[in-house]
C-alpha cells in the first residue's frame, strides 16, 4: 500500500477533459438539486466507498499482491477522479452561489439607495412645498394688512340713447326752412300780428304751419283768467306740428306774470326776503310751488331763477330779484330753486350770465357793461351759474352786458363766442340749451338790425334767439346765412339737438 501512494500521480484539468464532457449532463443535472442534497449525497458516498474499501481490503487481503496492487491503483485513480469532481462541483457551486449572491446584494443595495434617493426627493419636494405656501400666506397677510383691494372693474354695456333717436327722427323729417324757424322763441303777438293775443284760433293755427318756431314766451296781457289761459295753451300745442316750448317770466315777488294776475296762487316771495332768510330749503320750496301751478296751468318753461349777485340791492339794476350778495349762499339757493322747479318738470332758465348784479344801468335802456376782472367773475359771479349748472338747469339765459374782461372787443356778451362758447361752454362746462336775453332791447336794437343780431348770436353759439325786435327780419337773415354758407346747416342742428332733448324728455317716461 505505501508503495502504491508514493507512485500515485498528479491530475489536472487537462487529465479530465473526456471526463468532464461525459460529466456534462450528469452535472448540469445535479446543479439543479438543492446544495444540501449534493453534500448529503456527497457523504454518504464517501462513507458507502470508505466501507467498502475497508472491506475490500480485508477480503482482498490474501489476493494476489499484484493483483491487489493493480485493483487498488485502478480504485485510487478512480477515486482521485471522484474526489477531485467533486471538488470543482463544489467549488463551481460556490462561485455560482456568490455570483448570485453579490448580484443580490447589488440589487437590494441599488434598491435601498433608489428607495432613500427618491424617499428624499419627496421629502425635499414637501418642504418646498410648505415653505412656498408659508411665503404666500405671509404674504397675503401682508397684503391685506397694508394694500386696500380696489374693487373688480366692470364694465358697463352702454344704454342706447333712446332720447337720441327720437331728437334725430324730428330733426331729421324737418325742412331747413322749420329747421331756422325752430331756434326762435317770440310773442304770440310776434306770430300772428295780432296786437294781444289772449286765444288760439285759426290764426294761431296758420301761424304756426307757416313759421314752427320753437317757443312762445306770455306776458301779463294774455292772462285773463285760469281757464282762458288754461285753453289757450293748450289749443296752441295742439295746433304745431312740432313740440313747442311755452315760458313766462315767474321768479316770485314783483316779477310773476301769474302770481300777479287774477287767476289764485300761491304766491311766493321775492328772491331777496328768500334769501334774507338764509333757510336755503325755502328756495327749493318756492321753486316746487311755483312749478306746481305753472305746469297745472300749461307752461313748461320758467324763466327763473335769477343768479345774478347783488351787493347793494338800492344800486343795482336787479334790485330784490336776487337772492342776495353772498355768492356761496347765493349758489345754494340757485340750485334748490332749480330742482324745485325741475321736479314738477317745469325747465328752469338761470339768468342773466355774465352777471348783472353790479351794474346801475337796465339793458332795457340801453347800453351796460361790467367793470369786474374775470378772476372777480369767477369769484362771485360765476359761482350761482354753475351751482345752477350742477343742479339740472336747462336753460342759462345771456345777458347783453359788455364784459371787457372777457371780450374787449365791446360786443354785448349775448353776441360774443368768447362769454357764448370759451366761457360758459368750455370753462364753466354747460351744454344745455344756451338763450339770449330780449333782443328787442335798446342794448341791442341801438346798435344791430334785428338780422345782424340773429346772425351773430347763432355764430357766438346761442341755441335760441328770444324775442328779436323783427321777427320775420331774423329769421330770414338766419336762413340765408344758412344757404349761402355762412352758417352751417350741422351748426343749426347741433342747437337744434339741445334743444329737442328737452322737448323730447317727457316722451319717455
Amino acid at each position: 500500500m505505501g508503495k502504491l501512494f508514493k507512485k500515485k500521480k498528479g491530475y489536472s484539468d487537462e487529465d479530465f477533459e473526456d471526463d468532464d464532457d461525459e460529466l456534462e449532463t450528469e452535472d448540469d443535472e445535479e446543479e439543479d438539486d438543492d446544495i444540501e442534497d449534493d453534500e448529503d449525497e456527497i457523504d454518504e458516498d464517501e462513507d458507502e466507498e470508505e466501507a467498502e474499501e475497508d472491506n475490500e481490503d480485508d477480503e482482498d487481503e490474501d489476493d494476489d499482491e499484484v493483483e491487489e496492487d493493480d485493483e487498488e491503483e485502478e480504485y485510487d485513480e478512480e477515486e482521485e477522479r471522484r474526489m477531485y469532481r467533486r471538488h470543482r462541483r463544489i467549488r463551481n457551486q460556490i462561485i455560482a452561489y456568490s455570483v448570485v449572491a453579490i448580484i443580490l446584494a447589488g440589487i437590494i443595495t441599488g434598491g435601498v439607495l433608489v428607495g432613500k434617493s427618491i424617499s428624499g426627493r419627496i421629502q425635499e419636494k414637501k418642504q418646498q412645498e410648505e415653505i412656498a405656501k408659508q411665503l404666500e400666506e405671509a404674504e397675503a397677510q401682508a397684503a391685506q394688512e397694508v394694500v386696500i383691494e380696489a374693487p373688480e372693474a366692470t364694465v358697463e354695456e352702454p344704454e342706447e340713447d333712446y332720447l337720441g333717436e327720437v331728437v334725430d327722427a324730428y330733426i331729421s323729417e324737418m325742412p331747413l326752412e322749420d329747421k331756422v324757424a325752430g331756434l326762435f322763441f317770440i310773442t304770440p303777438e310776434a306770430l300772428t300780428g295780432v296786437d294781444t293775443v289772449t286765444q288760439a284760433g285759426d290764426g294761431t293755427q296758420t301761424a304756426l304751419n307757416e313759421n314752427a318756431v320753437g317757443g312762445l314766451v306770455y306776458f301779463s296781457d294774455n292772462i285773463k283768467d285760469k281757464d282762458q289761459l288754461t285753453e289757450m295753451l293748450s289749443n296752441t300745442v295742439n295746433m304745431s306740428k312740432y313740440p313747442l316750448f311755452l315760458a313766462v317770466d315767474e321768479e316770485g315777488g314783483s316779477v310773476s306774470r301769474v302770481a300777479n294776475s287774477s287767476i289764485e296762487v300761491i304766491k311766493v316771495d321775492d328772491m331777496a326776503t328768500i334769501g334774507a332768510t338764509g333757510d336755503t330749503s325755502a328756495a327749493y320750496e318756492a321753486g316746487v310751488t311755483i312749478g306746481s301751478y305753472l305746469k297745472e296751468l300749461g307752461f313748461n318753461v320758467d324763466f327763473a331763477p335769477v343768479a345774478d349777485v347783488v351787493t347793494d340791492v338800492d344800486n343795482s339794476a336787479i334790485g330784490n330779484r336776487s337772492f342776495g350778495g353772498e355768492p356761496e349762499q347765493v349758489g345754494t339757493m340757485v340750485a334748490n330753486m332749480v330742482e324745485g322747479l325741475e321736479g314738477t318738470g317745469v325747465s328752469s332758465c338761470l339768468k342773466h350770465f355774465p352777471g348783472l348784479g353790479d351794474t346801475t344801468e337796465d339793458t332795457h335802456d340801453g347800453r351796460v357793461a361790467t367793470e369786474k376782472t374775470l378772476d372777480e367773475m369767477r369769484s362771485t359771479d360765476f359761482i350761482p351759474f354753475q351751482k345752477g349748472i350742477e343742479s339740472g338747469a336747462d336753460f342759462v339765459m345771456v345777458s347783453h352786458v359788455i364784459a371787457a374782461a372777457i371780450d374787449d372787443s365791446g360786443i354785448p356778451s349775448s353776441l360774443s363766442e368768447k362769454v357764448v362758447t370759451d366761457t360758459l361752454r368750455n370753462e364753466l362746462g354747460y351744454d344745455g340749451i344756451v338763450i339770449t336775453d330780449a333782443l328787442n332791447m335798446t342794448a341791442i336794437t341801438d346798435y344791430y338790425t334785428s338780422g345782424e343780431a340773429a346772425v351773430m348770436a347763432v355764430e357766438a353759439g346761442v341755441d335760441m334767439l328770444l324775442m328779436p325786435e323783427n321777427y320775420q327780419e331774423a329769421y330770414e337773415a338766419v336762413l340765408t346765412a344758412v344757404q349761402d354758407g355762412t352758417i352751417s346747416e350741422e351748426r343749426i342742428n347741433e342747437s337744434l339737438t339741445r334743444i329737442y332733448r328737452i322737448k323730447c324728455a317727457d316722451k319717455l317716461n
